[in-house]
This record gives C-alpha cells, structure tokens and sequence, in this order.
C-alpha cells in the first residue's frame, strides 16, 4: 500500500491538516466531561444557576469548535482522498494502456474493470478514513487513559482491562472477516465476467435460448457473493453487543466504587466523568475497528491494483526518432518466424516466410485457427515474434516505434468497433486534423458514403455505443474508411467485409486498388472470391505456410488452396478463373 502513497502528491498539505484538524476536535472531546463534572460538583452542588449557565455555554462552544474542525477535517480528508483515487486511477489507465496483448490476454478484462472501479473505490475509502481516524481515536483512547488517571489512579486499571477486551474482541473478529471480505473481492471480479459476457453476447444466448441457464449461472455465482457477505456481516454484527457489554458491565464496575464517593476519594461529578471517558474509549475503539476493516479491504484492494502497475510490458516502445521509409524495399517480409501464445499448447505459426513488395495486394486465406490474424499482428507488432524477424520497409518491426508503426500501417481488425460521438469524430481517430474532404474519399473507397449522406447531420451524425445505431455493414465499411483516412503505407483487412454482400465486397476491392496507389494491401478472408485478385495469396494450414503464390498457380500447387475454391466455388467458376 505505501507503494501508492506516491499519489497523493500534490495533496500533501490536505493530507497533514485533515488528522491535525481531527485531533484539535478530540482535545475539545476530552474536556467535555471535566466540564460536567464541575456542572455536578459545582454548580449542582452549591446551588449556582450563573455558573451551570456558563458552563453549559461553554459546552456549546466546546461544541461549535468541534463541530468546526470535524467539517473542516472532513473537507481536507475528502480532497485528498479523491484526489489520490483520481491520481491512481489515471495512472493506472495509462499504465493499462502501455501493456502488450500478451499481458493483457493473461489478466483478462474482467479483471481489470473490477480493480479500475472497484478496488481504487475501496482504497480511496480507506485514505479518507485513514486521514480522518488513524490518529484522531488513538488520541482519544489515550488522552481518555491520562483524564481517568487524573481522576482515579485506582480506577485507572479498570480503563486499562476494558480497553485490552475490546482489543482482542476486535482483533478476534476482524481476524475471521478479513480473509472473507477477500475472497468476497475476488468473487466480484466472477459477476463483472458473466455479467460482461451476457451483455457482449447478449443476442448469441438469445439465439440459443440459454437465458435461464446463463440466468442460473449468474445467480449461482451472485448468491455466493452474497453468502460471503453475509457471513461476514454477521460476524462483524457481533462487535457492537460484545463490546457494549464490556463497556456496561464496566460502568456496572465503575458505579459499585461509588462508595469512594463515601469515602470523600471522588465526587459525584468525577464518577459521571470516568463514566463518560469509558464511553469515549469504546466509541473511539470502535470507529478504529471500522477503520481496521476499511484499511484492510483497502490493503486487499491496493495489492490487486499494485500487481496490474506492477506488470511489466514484454514490449517497449523503443522511442527512436523516425526511422527513414524506403520506397524501393520490401513493405514486410517475414523471415523463418515462429509465435506461440503464453499458456498455449502448441503453435500458432511455424516457420513462416515471405515477402510483400510496396503497393501489391496480397490475400491471406486459410481455414479457422490457422494462423490468419496472428500473422497481421505481428506485422502491426501486437505481438513479437518467438523467432524469426518481422521487417517493415527494410527494418525491424521492433525498431520502429509504436507512433511511427501505428501511422505506417492501418488495421481493420475483425471486430467493428466504433466509438461513442460522431461519425467525424470515429473518422478523425488515425488523423485528428482530417478535413471534410479526406474525409469523404475515404468513405467513397470504403463504399460507405452514400448511407451517410443518408444521414441527418451527415459527418456529425451521432455514433451510439459501440456503433449499435448502424448494421454490422455499415459498421465495417466506417471501420474501414477510417483505417483508410490518415493513408496509410501497409492496409490490412482482417476479414473485414464478412458483414458485406458480394456486390459491394467486389466494388469494395475494386476502389481500394484503383485508388490506393503505392499502398500494401492485406486482405485476410476465408472467402475465396475476395483474394483470389490478389497478386499473390499466402495459403496457411495449421500455421504453417501451404502456399505463396497468384490463385491461378495455386490451383495447380497447393491442395489446401484448391479444397478451399472447390468448397466455396463450382468447377466450372474454378475453371474460369485459370
């Protein structure tokens, strides 16, 4: 936890006036019962209403001051706090944002949603109350100690008895509900799974009817939760009645000494005050109870945040400076490369080399799990290969940094994701100072201008959450055209016309390679049709390379090739393509 202490820099001086503020309003706490106990000795006694009148305006002021500094503590406490959440959680967005896909693939995102809000909401918590009570109810336990000392040195051990049993009472519970309040965090992190699950494929459940099974699941795994939480409640539940037994049954005690009224050792007013301290320390015994719970959920919660900070990317951007593009070289060429994901039992791709010469299209084709979109991922470098180089344009991909490999290649990954605001703004992403008119030849390429011309407000259209007010069409060509804004050297297609009827997959092709001159261009499909124009196709089988070569050439060659045309295509369609 001390490691994100670092974040409530710039709050220092809040951080210092908040507890300082807290223990100027117990010193005035602690007074309040000499302040009656000469109301009772006194006034009471002797008959004096002047006196018990302004002693009962002293404790109006004693209370105003207190009043005074709780709010301003509070105030201080509060600003820091949320200062320190905002801090963290803006640091570990950015840090979020530095991690590879293979770091992310391992933590999930689940995960990383629940310690983003969740977590940094519990540790933020226990900064406030940290600030407000780590020095404030020592204090008071202490100071209640000295007074009653003052008072009654005999009594004094009585103080010191109750204040050792409701210790360990606390101690007791918290040393049970701790480890349940962890599993509990934990147990969240499963309901923002299936609850991110159910609503990303909200309409695959209701395709197969599976609402009531996905519905038991959540409930099976949400009535867990509840369980955890419950069986924690009621064993912090115990804390309030055992202790207030301890405190009365003390009070009990400390009325039978009475007789030292008797015997002139005490007055009636010092036996109200002992009372009154007693009193004091159990509150304060109990608010640092509560603390102990918020500081320990906020520990569990601070470990979860510290372990995704503390997760190193295994890619670093280099930061060079911009690495000189050579036209005449190669746009990508693979060299003998192999990747395997972490945690996967076998390959991805094996042995993998080509090259792909400036402004060639080439199509990427093979069946399901065969390496397609692993191979575009590394040239775009979201992953690094095991072995084997990776070049872009007569360099290492790794050479490159991430600013300078983003503007060189441009993907339409498979998924189309769009983003909350306007069509201008989803097309201005690659290239925020895109005019209206590179704007417009981008959607002419991608065949997406004419339904957002159709569109009140045209470019300034509103795009709803992840695009749910466009089809999966109109999605993927805006996907596209975006990619194709900024124009980008290298274009990769990652099945990205799946969602597009023939027509305009073939009108689709046709304007990227008339107007996309001395572009690269990666087509991946499983359709047939949509590489077969390219100039030459790299077939993949089982992450291997099956085939590299133009389509009429592999019909001849390559058997995965051919049983792929022949699965989609007639004999006679084949036969018209040779």
């Amino acid at each position: 936890m001390h490691k994100l202490m670092r974040y409530i820099k710039g709050y220092e001086r809040q951080a210092l006036l908040a507890p300082l503020f807290k223990m100027l309003e117990a010193c005035f706490e602690l007074f309040v019962p000499l302040v009656i106990a000469s109301i009772i000795d006194t006034g009471i006694k002797n008959g004096d209403a002047a006196f018990i009148w302004t002693r009962c305006g002293l404790l109006v002021l004693l209370a105003a001051i207190g009043l005074a500094s709780s709010l301003t503590a509070q105030y201080f406490s509060a600003t820091a706090a949320l200062g320190f959440g905002t801090a963290l959680r803006r640091d570990l967005y950015r840090h979020i944002d530095t991690l590879s896909y293979s770091e992310l693939d391992g933590i999930g995102t689940p995960t990383l949603v629940t310690r983003m809000t969740s977590d940094i909401n519990q540790v933020q918590n226990g900064v406030n109350l940290t600030l407000r009570l780590l020095l404030r109810s020592p204090f008071i336990v202490i100071g209640a100690l000295i007074m009653a000392f003052s008072i009654s040195p005999k009594l004094t051990l009585l103080f010191l008895g109750v204040t050792v049993a409701v210790s360990l009472i606390i101690w007791a519970i918290m040393r049970i509900t701790v480890p349940i309040y962890h599993e509990a965090q934990n147990g969240l992190d499963r309901v923002t799974l299936l609850t991110r699950e159910n609503y990303v494929g909200a309409r695959v459940v209701r395709a197969f009817a599976r609402q009531a099974d996905e519905l038991a699941a959540f409930v099976e795994t949400n009535d867990h939760l509840k369980s955890l939480q419950f069986a924690a409640g009621r064993i912090s539940a115990l804390m309030n009645p055992l202790t207030y037994l301890v405190v009365n049954l003390a009070v009990v005690a400390l009325l039978r000494g009475g007789m030292e009224v008797d015997a002139g050792a005490l007055t009636q007013g010092e036996v109200i005050a002992l009372i009154n301290y007693m009193s004091q320390i159990l509150l304060s015994l109990l608010r640092l109870a509560d603390l102990v719970v918020s500081v320990t959920r906020a520990l569990a919660s601070g470990m979860r945040v510290n372990e995704i900070l503390n997760t190193r990317t295994t890619m670093e951007d280099p930061g060079t400076a911009p690495l000189a593009v050579d036209g005449a070289a190669e746009a990508v060429r693979f060299e003998h490369v192999d990747f395997t994901y972490h945690g996967a039992g076998a390959p991805s791709l094996t042995d993998i080399s080509f090259a792909a010469g400036c402004g060639e299209t080439i199509g990427v084709i093979g069946g399901t799990g065969s390496g397609k979109s692993t191979l575009i991922d590394l040239i775009c470098r979201f992953y690094d290969a095991d072995r084997g180089t990776v070049t872009l344009f007569g360099h290492d991909v790794k050479q490159y940094s991430f600013a300078q490999l983003r503007s060189l290649v441009g993907i339409v990954p498979q998924q189309a994701v769009l983003f909350t605001g306007t069509i201008r703004d989803n097309m201005q992403w690659a290239a925020p100072n895109a005019t209206d008119a590179q704007i417009w030849e981008a959607l002419e390429i991608a065949q997406a201008a004419d339904f957002v011309r159709s569109k009140p407000g045209m470019l300034d259209a509103p795009v709803e959450t992840a695009g749910r007010n466009f089809s999966g069409g109109q999605r993927q060509r805006l996907t596209i055209a975006r990619a194709l804004v900024p124009k980008p050297k290298i274009l990769i297609l990652d099945d990205s016309a799946s969602a597009l009827d023939f027509a305009t997959d073939a009108a689709l092709r046709k304007a990227i390679k008339e107007k996309t001159q001395g572009m690269t261009v990666f087509i991946v499909s499983q359709r047939a049709a949509s590489v077969q124009r390219a100039d030459h196709i790299l077939v993949l089988d089982d992450g291997t390379l099956a085939g590299d070569a133009p389509h009429a050439a592999l019909l001849q060659s390559c058997e995965v090739y051919k049983e792929i045309c022949l699965s989609q295509l007639s004999k006679e369609e084949v036969a018209k393509t040779l």
